[in-house]
């Protein structure tokens, strides 16, 4: 296989829905293992070099009965999907049984001819992992107590909301420190050197099935994080942190195998550090969804090694649809952004059709959704602009834009790709008003003068100003609005 661009594209695919939609759509059962190869090809022409099969693990029978019996959760899938049954809900794939590739949806053998059939397009597989807890019917619960977090009958009896007993045993509930406990896990502890030794070897499983593996809320396990939430309970710190410890002991076994971790709180950097290749770049998300102009222009000057290991994403399992966070034609320059920032770039199943219903991960069927005709042309010449080779293997440059009056406009930002005599210039208008803009575009050695050559319309842009080899353009943008050009001697 190829090595992986510098700027690869990832496409997520929800497996339980997905194989449920091709089931239907094929008159026939699909799993892992008889997915029909138009779909492979279909991914491989829109330039996708990695696929992430979300939810493949088997999921807990013991959390889908207590799913099944919580009024609340069945009352907002039937918000979104209003037939819903008992029979869609999947149970939540974060909700770990064992991670072995459900039996339902193919087994592991089925999942190896998938990566063999993704591997011949040229396709890289992505699988979850999840550190923070399990299941609480997962095995270990049983034959290694040891490495959960411990209660008491006095905390079962205070707060049942954040305890289990599982068997003999009392244990806390997998939580986020900001939001109370997932009442369908049991929570993991990152300071037991024999749970180490057991991800260790559970990861490398997981490598020798795939090409990479996107961690859950990787930030949990951070040695300062996990101390601060558990307090004590967790017993001693240890010398070493759990990804130096783990990601080194995999990657000696699988050397090539890709570490994405979602990660939040500004904890990017640090993940990275102790040897993540990928990070979610929530920051940049957020800014354009809030319109902090300030924090996003501060956040786009990132030095290179850290801006080229970072997942831009503007739609994944965890985030509203794009078109209901980033209303009218707001979606498109967020799209837009998220595609064209070095990086790993993330679409999710069902972006590019427009889909504007966030279905919980936890039910196995999405509604009927006819696709947008207007997203389904923007993503074809989206898809098409990140395939080409500046944009995956050239080198990108922050331009400067400015207002008439020389002042920094942060609203508005554009950037530069390069490879060769490739050249690519894209403008954005973040903001809710339009812009008189003027953006400072370098000139290429041995060039005198460049247009910039609009890719849609194909209408050319002349230099208002040539200045030591930077030839300054003068444009106005309309409220969230972009333009992407060619760069031409």
């Amino acid at each position: 296989m190829q090595p992986l661009p510098k700027h690869p594209v990832l496409f997520e695919i929800s497996t339980w829905v997905w194989l449920n939609e091709l089931s239907r759509r094929h008159g026939r059962r699909i799993t892992l293992g008889n997915v029909p190869d138009e779909e492979w090809e279909r991914l491989a022409r829109m330039g996708v070099d990695l696929v992430w099969l979300m939810g493949v693990w088997e999921r807990s029978p013991a959390a889908i009965a207590l799913e099944s019996a919580n009024p609340i959760a069945i009352s907002e899938f039937r918000a979104v999907l209003p037939d819903f049954t008992l029979d869609d809900l999947a149970g939540s794939p974060y909700s770990v049984h064992r991670f072995e590739v459900d039996a339902r949806l193919g087994g592991r053998k089925g999942l190896a001819e998938e990566r063999r059939k993704l591997a011949r397009h040229g396709i890289r597989l992505i699988l979850d992992f999840v550190p923070n807890h399990v299941a609480p019917d997962h095995p270990w619960t049983v034959t290694h107590p040891d490495y959960f977090i411990q209660g008491s009958g006095d905390d079962l009896a205070n707060d049942p909301e954040s305890f289990i007993q599982v068997s003999n045993s009392i244990f806390a509930r997998g939580r986020d420190p900001n939001f109370p406990a997932w009442m369908d896990t049991v929570q993991l502890n990152a300071f037991n050197p024999g749970l180490r030794r057991a991800v260790i070897a559970t990861l490398a499983d997981i490598a020798s099935q795939c090409d990479g593996v996107r961690v859950d809320m990787a930030m949990l396990f951070l040695n300062p994080v996990f101390s601060s939430t558990w307090n004590g309970r967790a017993g001693d710190y240890p010398d070493e942190e759990f990804w130096v410890e783990v990601i080194g002991a995999v990657k000696a076994r699988f050397p090539g195998t890709i570490f994405m971790a979602e990660a939040y709180w500004d904890t990017e950097r640090t993940l990275q550090a102790q040897g993540f290749d990928y990070c979610y770049d929530k920051l940049l998300y957020d800014y354009i969804r809030d319109e902090a102009f300030a924090h996003l222009a501060e956040h786009l000057r990132g030095d290179d090694d850290y801006q080229r290991r970072l997942v831009r994403f503007a739609e994944n399992h965890d985030e509203r649809r794009a078109p209901e966070v980033f209303p009218e034609s707001k979606w498109k320059v967020m799209a837009l952004a998220a595609a064209t920032l070095p990086g790993l770039r993330m679409f999710y199943q069902g972006q590019e059709e427009g889909r504007r219903s966030r279905v919980s991960v936890l039910v196995g069927r999405w509604p009927e959704e006819p696709p947008d005709p207007e997203a389904l042309e923007f993503y074809r010449c989206l898809f098409k602009l990140v395939s080409r080779p500046a944009l995956k293997n050239g080198d990108w440059q922050l331009l400067r834009v400015r207002s008439e009056r020389t002042a920094p406009l942060k609203r508005c930002a554009a950037w530069m790709w390069s490879l060769g005599e490739e050249q690519y210039v894209i403008v954005l208008n973040f903001g809710s008003h339009p812009a008189q803009i003027f953006i400072h575009v370098p000139i290429s050695a041995g060039y005198n003068a460049i247009t910039l050559s609009e890719i849609e319309s194909q209408a050319l842009l002349t230099s208002s100003l040539v200045h030591e080899q930077t030839q300054i353009f003068q444009l106005s943008l309309n409220a969230w609005n972009s333009r992407v050009y060619r760069v031409r001697s």
